[in-house]
This record gives structure tokens, sequence and C-alpha cells, in this order.
């Protein structure tokens, strides 16, 4: 079973905006901003439906990280 660094705590991630170079913050798992209920279903199933290929075949976790400087948010995607 693969698990994510970041959601499971073992590592941190540290990336710069692109727009003004400020340290993006992670907003988490792209899949709980779906709706209500998305952070507790199942996460291989939610993979298939989140739009991006290759998430659930090459075991990558879609991260949403953002900038509180200029407010630009960009999409990271983490090898589990």
């Amino acid at each position: 079973m693969s698990m994510c660094p970041l959601c499971n705590g073992f590592e941190t991630a540290h990336y710069n905006c692109e727009s003004c170079g400020s340290e993006l913050n992670d907003g988490g798992r792209m899949i709980d901003y779906f709706d209500d209920y998305s952070a507790y279903m199942e996460i291989d199933g939610m993979k298939q439906i989140d739009g991006y290929k290759k998430t659930l075949s090459e075991h990558l976790c879609a991260h949403l990280f953002y900038c509180d400087n200029c407010s630009r948010t960009d999409v990271k995607f983490i090898q589990e």
C-alpha cells in the first residue's frame, strides 16, 4: 500500500511561488476539496475521478499549494 509522505507527516515539502518567490503553503490533497465528504472517501477510488490520469497508476498524491503573498495556487504531485 502506498502512503503519501506529506499526508502522513513523514516529510514536508518546500516550494517557492513562481510569481513572487515566497514559500508556498501545503493546502493538502486536491481530492479533499471536491465536496464535503470527499475527505472521507477511499483514496484510490477518488483518484479514479480526480482528473489526473497518472495519480492512481503511478502512486502520486496531488497536493494543492498556495501563496499567502500573491494568492497563486499550484498543484504538485508527490510520490507515494
